[in-house]
Protein backbone atom coordinates (compact mmCIF):
# COMPACT_ATOMS: atom_id res chain seq x y z
CA UNK A 1 0.00 0.00 0.00
CA UNK A 2 1.58 3.51 -1.21
CA UNK A 3 2.19 5.70 1.59
CA UNK A 4 0.57 9.40 0.90
CA UNK A 5 -0.29 11.00 4.11
CA UNK A 6 2.48 11.18 7.12
CA UNK A 7 2.38 12.59 10.64
CA UNK A 8 6.02 13.71 11.58
CA UNK A 9 7.59 14.18 15.07
CA UNK A 10 10.71 15.90 15.11
CA UNK A 11 13.31 13.88 14.65
CA UNK A 12 12.71 12.85 11.44
CA UNK A 13 11.84 16.74 10.41
CA UNK A 14 15.08 17.95 12.30
CA UNK A 15 17.41 15.17 10.64
CA UNK A 16 15.99 15.91 7.50
CA UNK A 17 16.76 19.39 7.30
CA UNK A 18 20.05 19.40 8.81
CA UNK A 19 21.30 16.90 6.37
CA UNK A 20 19.34 18.72 3.47
CA UNK A 21 17.06 16.03 2.48
CA UNK A 22 14.20 18.01 3.63
CA UNK A 23 12.61 18.68 -0.10
CA UNK A 24 12.15 14.60 -0.06
CA UNK A 25 9.16 15.13 2.28
CA UNK A 26 7.06 17.12 -0.38
CA UNK A 27 7.85 15.07 -3.03
CA UNK A 28 7.23 12.16 -1.64
CA UNK A 29 3.84 12.58 0.66
CA UNK A 30 0.59 14.64 -0.70
CA UNK A 31 -0.22 15.35 2.77
CA UNK A 32 2.37 16.52 6.05
CA UNK A 33 0.62 16.80 9.27
CA UNK A 34 2.49 18.13 12.22
CA UNK A 35 0.90 17.85 15.74
CA UNK A 36 1.46 21.34 17.71
CA UNK A 37 3.82 19.97 20.32
CA UNK A 38 5.92 18.52 17.58
CA UNK A 39 6.22 22.48 15.95
CA UNK A 40 6.99 23.96 19.23
CA UNK A 41 9.92 21.48 19.79
CA UNK A 42 11.29 22.37 16.27
CA UNK A 43 10.94 26.27 16.33
CA UNK A 44 12.78 26.14 20.09
CA UNK A 45 15.46 24.78 18.54
CA UNK A 46 16.16 28.04 16.70
CA UNK A 47 18.22 26.32 13.66
CA UNK A 48 18.46 25.37 10.46
CA UNK A 49 15.01 23.02 11.33
CA UNK A 50 13.60 26.06 12.65
CA UNK A 51 13.55 28.46 9.45
CA UNK A 52 12.80 24.91 7.40
CA UNK A 53 9.90 24.68 9.27
CA UNK A 54 8.71 28.39 8.42
CA UNK A 55 9.79 27.93 4.98
CA UNK A 56 7.63 24.74 4.81
CA UNK A 57 4.49 26.07 6.98
CA UNK A 58 0.97 26.09 5.47
CA UNK A 59 2.50 25.43 2.15
CA UNK A 60 3.48 21.80 2.51
CA UNK A 61 3.05 21.28 6.11
CA UNK A 62 -0.33 21.61 8.08
CA UNK A 63 -0.18 22.13 11.60
CA UNK A 64 -2.67 19.24 13.20
CA UNK A 65 -4.59 18.96 16.48
CA UNK A 66 -4.38 15.68 18.06
CA UNK A 67 -7.01 14.44 20.67
CA UNK A 68 -4.38 12.55 23.00
CA UNK A 69 -5.64 9.39 22.92
CA UNK A 70 -5.06 7.62 26.69
CA UNK A 71 -3.79 4.70 25.32
CA UNK A 72 -0.62 6.30 23.90
CA UNK A 73 -0.70 8.41 26.97
CA UNK A 74 -0.34 5.24 29.36
CA UNK A 75 3.44 4.47 27.10
CA UNK A 76 4.75 7.98 29.14
CA UNK A 77 6.48 8.95 26.03
CA UNK A 78 7.33 12.69 25.11
CA UNK A 79 4.99 15.00 23.93
CA UNK A 80 5.47 14.95 20.41
CA UNK A 81 5.44 11.51 19.85
CA UNK A 82 2.38 11.24 21.77
CA UNK A 83 0.68 13.64 19.72
CA UNK A 84 1.82 11.96 17.00
CA UNK A 85 0.70 8.80 17.65
CA UNK A 86 -2.23 10.13 19.04
CA UNK A 87 -3.39 11.64 15.77
CA UNK A 88 -2.48 8.53 13.57
CA UNK A 89 -4.53 6.02 15.57
CA UNK A 90 -7.44 8.38 15.44
CA UNK A 91 -6.70 8.73 11.55
CA UNK A 92 -5.97 4.97 10.97
CA UNK A 93 -5.60 3.39 8.19
CA UNK A 94 -5.28 7.12 6.24
CA UNK A 95 -1.97 8.49 7.79
CA UNK A 96 1.59 6.78 8.72
CA UNK A 97 3.67 8.15 11.52
CA UNK A 98 6.89 9.51 10.59
CA UNK A 99 8.92 8.64 14.11
CA UNK A 100 12.31 7.64 14.91
CA UNK A 101 12.06 6.99 18.74
CA UNK A 102 12.21 3.15 19.55
CA UNK A 103 9.33 3.07 22.97
CA UNK A 104 7.00 4.91 20.22
CA UNK A 105 7.56 2.62 17.30
CA UNK A 106 7.08 -0.27 20.11
CA UNK A 107 4.07 1.71 21.60
CA UNK A 108 2.65 2.15 17.53
CA UNK A 109 3.16 -1.31 16.58
CA UNK A 110 1.41 -2.76 19.86
CA UNK A 111 -1.46 -0.23 18.69
CA UNK A 112 -1.88 -1.10 15.17
CA UNK A 113 -0.29 2.32 13.99
CA UNK A 114 1.74 2.20 10.59
CA UNK A 115 5.10 3.89 11.17
CA UNK A 116 8.14 4.82 8.94
CA UNK A 117 11.26 5.52 10.28
CA UNK A 118 13.76 8.64 9.01
CA UNK A 119 16.08 5.63 7.11
CA UNK A 120 12.74 4.49 5.55
CA UNK A 121 12.27 7.91 3.90
CA UNK A 122 15.30 6.94 1.82
CA UNK A 123 14.37 3.65 0.57
CA UNK A 124 10.63 5.39 -0.84
CA UNK A 125 12.81 8.44 -1.81
CA UNK A 126 14.64 5.68 -3.96
CA UNK A 127 11.97 3.27 -5.03
CA UNK A 128 10.11 6.37 -6.38
CA UNK A 129 13.05 7.46 -8.28
CA UNK A 130 14.25 10.81 -6.11
CA UNK A 131 17.24 9.78 -5.33
CA UNK A 132 19.36 7.26 -6.64
CA UNK A 133 21.25 5.80 -3.87
CA UNK A 134 20.75 5.20 0.05
CA UNK A 135 24.06 4.50 1.14
CA UNK A 136 25.22 8.04 0.65
CA UNK A 137 22.09 9.92 1.71
CA UNK A 138 22.56 7.49 5.43
CA UNK A 139 25.46 8.70 5.58
CA UNK A 140 24.37 12.31 5.74
CA UNK A 141 21.61 11.72 8.13
CA UNK A 142 24.81 9.91 10.34
CA UNK A 143 26.36 12.99 9.94
CA UNK A 144 23.64 15.49 10.76
CA UNK A 145 23.17 13.52 13.91
CA UNK A 146 21.30 10.42 13.19
CA UNK A 147 21.78 7.19 15.79
CA UNK A 148 21.59 4.02 13.79
CA UNK A 149 23.15 0.99 15.01
CA UNK A 150 24.86 -1.14 12.38
CA UNK A 151 22.31 -4.03 11.75
CA UNK A 152 19.78 -1.08 11.08
CA UNK A 153 22.37 0.45 8.76
CA UNK A 154 22.17 -3.45 7.12
CA UNK A 155 18.58 -3.85 6.92
CA UNK A 156 18.02 -0.89 5.35
CA UNK A 157 20.85 -0.96 3.02
CA UNK A 158 19.09 -4.64 1.82
CA UNK A 159 15.89 -3.11 1.43
CA UNK A 160 17.58 -0.88 -1.02
CA UNK A 161 19.37 -3.87 -2.83
CA UNK A 162 22.57 -1.71 -1.72
CA UNK A 163 24.42 -4.98 0.10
Amino acid sequence: MRIEKVVINASPFILLSKSSLIELLPQLFTEICMPEAVAEEIISGGDIATDKFYEYEDKQITICLANIAEEVLIWNLGDGETEVLSFALSNKPNFTALIDDRAARKCANTLGIKTLGTGGILILAKERGLIEEVAPMLKKLQDAGLWISDEVVEIILKQANEL
